[in-house]
């Protein structure tokens, strides 16, 4: 999972100062502050390759995301702008933390609505200490609370988002894959439709990669999206599950017992599929070692809910990246219901 922060603008802060109250003006300060501090400490990648001063370790991870970067423009058909051309050292290991929230007995996520980047369901701070701080505000107010680390985000290109520390960590691939996707962002976004968004631009980043290693001359990424697809249909079939349970007619206390039932049998089939469907493969068990609650499992489904549908659509555009980006806007153009409609046909 990859959760992207949309960061509110600081001209949004003027244009509904009248309009709200002060924990949410505070909230936008605080956003574009945070903003503001990553477009201050910047620094051309170019300037930073030069630097004698620059770790090798550093100016080879930046000279393979120049190359993704040019790349994402010229063979994708990406945004050609100024965007992953400047780097920003972070003095912590995430730019930012989202949280999400649902009502204790619902999956229905908690939304927030921003002028620009419309509704999604998290909040997200460059601060540690107040992302921990709202998520103790809504427990004491009976949510499920779930905080997720952000290594990367876009601005939808109102900025020109830089490379972060916190991405030189991954390997070629991520790397790669995270500048195709946020620069898909750019390219085209949808209001309140994450799953349109996520899968879109997932798709992008897949395809990207694929493209961006026979460039160089690499073999297919190696397929380990079957362990990711099993274990999200398996939270997906978990969040139907539980969304069942509360709609049942029974008091409180029997619905807290209920569902902290429900989370355990998962947990203890969590281990039987790690042996026998992802064959030893340990890369959740981080995530299962948390607590577990309706929170935790929002970001699951986002990022894949529609990418079939637009490989399939991919594919009817004759693999032509300027085809298919523009069937992409024409999809999101129309009503959500005709939209959903034509997804879901795409997948027959």
């Amino acid at each position: 999972m990859r959760p992207i922060l949309i960061v509110v603008l600081l001209i949004a802060v003027l244009l509904i100062a009248g309009l709200t109250g002060c924990r949410t003006l505070g909230y936008y300060a605080h956003v574009a502050h945070g903003q503001a501090t990553l477009l201050a400490q910047r620094r051309p990648v170019a300037e930073v390759l030069h630097d004698p001063a620059t770790p090798e370790r550093v100016r080879l991870r930046l000279a393979l995301s120049s190359q993704a970067r040019r790349f994402a423009s010229d063979a994708l058909g990406l945004p050609d702008n100024r965007s992953y051309t400047y780097y920003v050292a972070l003095d912590r290991p995430w730019v930012a933390w989202n949280v999400f929230a649902t009502p204790v007995f619902s999956v229905a996520p908690v939304t927030h609505c921003f002028p620009i980047a419309g509704c999604v369901a998290y909040r997200g701070y460059f601060r540690k200490n107040l992302a921990d701080r709202e998520a103790a505000r809504l427990r004491a107010g009976g949510d499920d609370v779930a905080l997720g680390e952000v290594p990367a985000y876009s601005t939808l290109g109102w900025f020109a988002d830089p490379i972060l520390s916190s991405m030189l960590y991954w390997d070629d691939d991520t790397l790669a894959g995270t500048i195709f996707h946020e620069l898909a962002h750019q390219k085209f976004y949808v209001k309140d439709d994450t799953a349109f968004n996520e899968s879109y631009a997932s798709f992008v980043e897949d395809e990207g990669v694929r493209e961006w290693r026979r460039s160089r001359g690499l073999p297919p990424p190696e397929g380990d999206d079957a362990v990711d697809r099993s274990f999200t249909l398996r939270v997906l079939a978990l969040r139907e599950q539980l969304g069942r349970l509360y709609a049942e007619p029974m008091d409180a206390t029997a619905m807290g017992v209920a569902k902290a039932e429900t989370f355990e049998v998962f947990r203890g089939d969590y281990l039987a599929w790690r042996a026998n469907v992802a064959r030893g493969d340990r890369r959740y068990d981080r995530w299962m070692a948390k607590p577990l609650n309706n929170a935790t499992l929002l970001p699951f489904g986002l990022y894949d809910t529609w990418k079939p549908a637009f490989a399939a659509l991919f594919e009817r555009s004759d693999r032509q990246w300027p085809v298919f980006f523009a069937r992409v806007a024409a999809l999101g153009r129309k009503p959500a219901a005709e939209r959903t409609r034509e997804l879901q046909a795409l997948l027959r």
